[in-house]
């Protein structure tokens, strides 16, 4: 059996935050943005992560990318460990992992062509290339996103929202990549750009056998797309599962009030469906809780909850969750 394309294995990131008007040899504080957080994608799969925002999902992806150190932790590409590459191995990886960030137009330079931007990542990876085949590529790249290659000679300023984020997935894709990692993709578009944005991923990915991981905080977009997904709060990946099986039958306290947030169509059902409450806010990562980080909103939390960190209890269906108390039926005592 071949090896995953990407496993994240105990990865754990950690900045330093001086503190606010300490002496300069004061240390600083420990921000943990990512504690031991474990996710394996397959080729031509989609990995949704979901969680609030602060949760550390960005955080992981830049750590994915090589953007952010590693505290501790693997990332294995195709099993190879990748972390601490030289500068040169990492340029080289870049060509198979690319990233769409959240902000569209942001993420493009104000100053370049959009046919500039797109072949910027092909000057970098694929030096030898003519200016024909490079202008070739762009063209056709610039068609598979739904752009016209007329186009190729404005600027980011002169297009819409939507159109940016396409102009980034061209950009992302004109490589050649194996894996694109989506950063909240679409949170900045409008809803019915959102789905077109979507069918889009869905439509390359088909065509071009890309493996996805697709970051976001609204879990009705995160089940559209996804084969897997991984929960994720305060750092830690709480439940991952099958998408499917995930929203059937979710078993984290954490994952049920984000699926019960999601509306549903039907008004009469929407009226009679049990919500459970998620209350509190997000604890600060730089004093989270001891023990299960997500027991001070929890409302199954036991005394025992604030003393270890809850080991992930492998389920069926590959199933895993980290709640020692996930069984159906549970109450505390």
């Amino acid at each position: 059996m071949s090896a995953p394309l990407l496993e994240v294995q105990d990865v754990s990131v950690t900045f330093d935050v001086a503190r606010q008007g300490s002496w300069p040899w004061t240390p600083p504080h420990a921000l943990q943005a990512v504690k031991q957080a474990s996710i394996m994608l397959e080729p031509g799969q989609t990995l949704g992560l979901v969680g609030e925002s602060g949760s550390g999902k960005s955080t992981l992806a830049r750590a994915i990318v090589g953007t952010v150190p590693i505290s501790t932790g693997q990332v294995l590409w195709r099993g190879e460990d990748v972390v601490g590459l030289s500068a040169a191995h990492q340029r080289a990886r870049g060509r198979h992992v690319q990233m769409v960030f959240q902000d569209p137009l942001d993420a493009l330079n104000p100053r370049m062509t959009v046919g500039q931007i797109v072949a910027e990542p092909l000057l970098t990876h694929f030096p030898d290339l003519s200016k024909e085949d490079i202008r070739a590529k762009v063209g056709g790249m610039m068609e598979r996103v739904g752009l016209l290659p007329a186009l190729i000679n404005r600027y980011p300023h002169e297009f819409s929202g939507g159109q940016c984020q396409r102009i980034g997935i061209a950009r992302a894709l004109i490589t050649g990549p194996e894996l694109l990692i989506c950063d909240e993709p679409v949170s900045a578009l409008d809803v019915s750009v959102q789905a077109q944005v979507v069918n889009l991923l869905q439509d390359l990915q088909r065509d071009m056998g890309l493996a996805l991981l697709f970051i976001a905080h609204d879990l009705s977009v995160v089940r559209h797309i996804s084969h897997r997904i991984a929960v994720m709060y305060l750092g830690r990946i709480v439940e991952t599962a099958a998408a499917p099986e995930l929203i059937a039958n979710p078993r984290h306290p954490y994952t049920k009030a984000l699926i019960a947030s999601v509306p549903i169509p039907s008004p009469k059902a929407e009226r009679q469906r049990h919500r459970p409450v998620l209350e509190g806010e997000l604890p600060s990562p730089m004093a989270p809780p001891s023990g299960c980080v997500f027991r001070t909103r929890c409302p199954i939390a036991r005394a025992s909850c604030a003393e270890t960190m809850p080991a992930v209890a492998v389920l069926e269906n590959d199933h895993f969750v980290a709640c020692p108390y996930h069984s159906e039926g549970e109450t505390p005592s």
